[in-house]
């Protein structure tokens, strides 16, 4: 497993096994001298051959059975493999360790003594199965810790990659919406003003180049977005120019501001409910107004015009209006599937008439 073998994992792992084996060694120079024992080098050389051997046997344990990780979503199995090693253990580590301590204590010019070899066999296997099992344990529970986090990794990668495939089939659900009905306005002038309908066309064209520029994404620039924003308001003003005043309140020197990511073609169903509700029901001109700031480190972007009035509103607190049109269904359901709870859009109605759309963002610019 790619987790095991990471170098912050192998060094905690190392810091963990070196303090084991150094507070083995000084519980042995504890007892030892409980005993009055006088030559320190004794103990240290116990635990040491011990710590060697041990050692020793983990490496190889481990490394011949890293093939089976994978399988430790199926403890019975995963232990099976490692239960393989526990006789290893029994016929090699007395052998080892009591050798290395014969053998230092011969450079020493001492003689290291032990117990008849039938009864250190059983007490030192006995004292091999417990580590065994614990140390096996340990590997099992840190294996299991980091198959939980790649598990955890790959879900977060899933629900991102639906979170994007959602997002930009809403986006582009957005697109032929427009598109209709920016060609039935130019449609319905076709026949009564052909100058003014030609000119509608140029507007679309215009549009229709700069959706071009976000292509997939469901993302861009506050500067992109508002591009794409005037070329649709110029589109409408043109059919309604007797009938309505468009004031932008955006500080185009604001780089900062205008850096802010936004959902692409968010603003647009806002507009159009504009001119759908409230511009095309009214022969008075209407006054809109488009303002973007940052307030409380939000982004915060509103549409608004001084004569709309929102719907009866419904059991469920939602307007008819809001409820009912595609492009403010979609914005809501793109706010909430890519900011969560840290975006807010309100549908406010204004007094004495007016209703403004306005939308929170989250902008670090």
């Amino acid at each position: 497993m790619a987790a095991m073998s990471s170098s912050r994992t192998r060094l905690n792992l190392a810091i963990a096994w070196l303090l084991f084996w150094g507070l083995m060694t000084a519980t042995a120079i504890q007892e030892y001298l409980r005993n009055d024992g006088r030559q320190l080098w004794k103990p240290v050389v116990w635990e040491l051959t011990s710590f060697v051997t041990v050692t020793l046997l983990l490496y190889l344990q481990r490394r011949s059975t890293a093939r089976h990780d994978a399988l430790v979503g199926a403890p019975v199995r995963w232990f099976a493999r490692q239960l393989v090693w526990l006789p290893v253990y029994w016929v090699a580590f007395t052998p080892l360790a009591f050798g290395m301590r014969h053998l230092l204590y011969g450079m020493a010019g001492d003689v290291y003594t032990h117990q008849a070899w039938p009864e250190v066999l059983l007490y030192e296997n006995v004292k091999m199965t417990v580590f065994f099992f614990i140390f096996t344990t340990i590997t099992f529970g840190i294996l299991s810790y980091h198959a939980m986090l790649a598990e955890k990794l790959r879900l977060e990668r899933v629900n991102a990659s639906l979170r994007e495939v959602q997002l930009l089939r809403l986006t582009q659900q957005l697109q032929p919406h427009f598109l209709f009905n920016a060609l039935n306005t130019i449609s319905s002038l076709m026949h009564t003003d052909v100058h003014r309908a030609d000119a509608m066309l140029v507007q679309l064209a215009d549009v229709l180049r700069a959706t071009l520029d976000v292509g997939e994404q469901h993302q861009a620039p506050l500067s992109t977005e508002l591009r794409l924003l005037r070329g649709y308001a110029a589109l409408m003003a043109e059919r309604f120019a007797d009938r309505v005043s468009i004031a932008w309140r955006i500080d185009e020197d604001d780089r900062s501001l205008l850096d802010c990511p936004v959902p692409v073609m968010s603003m647009q169903p806002l507009l159009e409910n504009i001119f759908k509700h409230t511009v095309e029901r009214r022969r008075q001109p209407t006054a809109i107004t488009i303002s973007a700031h940052r307030e409380d480190g939000m982004l915060v972007l509103r549409v608004e015009d001084d004569s709309g009035r929102l719907a009866p509103v419904h059991a469920s607190g939602t307007s008819a209006a809001a409820a009912s049109g595609i492009g403010v269904r979609n914005l809501r359901q793109r706010l909430v599937t890519g900011y969560g709870s840290a975006a807010t859009f309100d549908l406010i109605q204004l007094a004495p008439a007016g209703v403004r759309a306005e939308m929170r963002l989250p902008c670090g610019c």
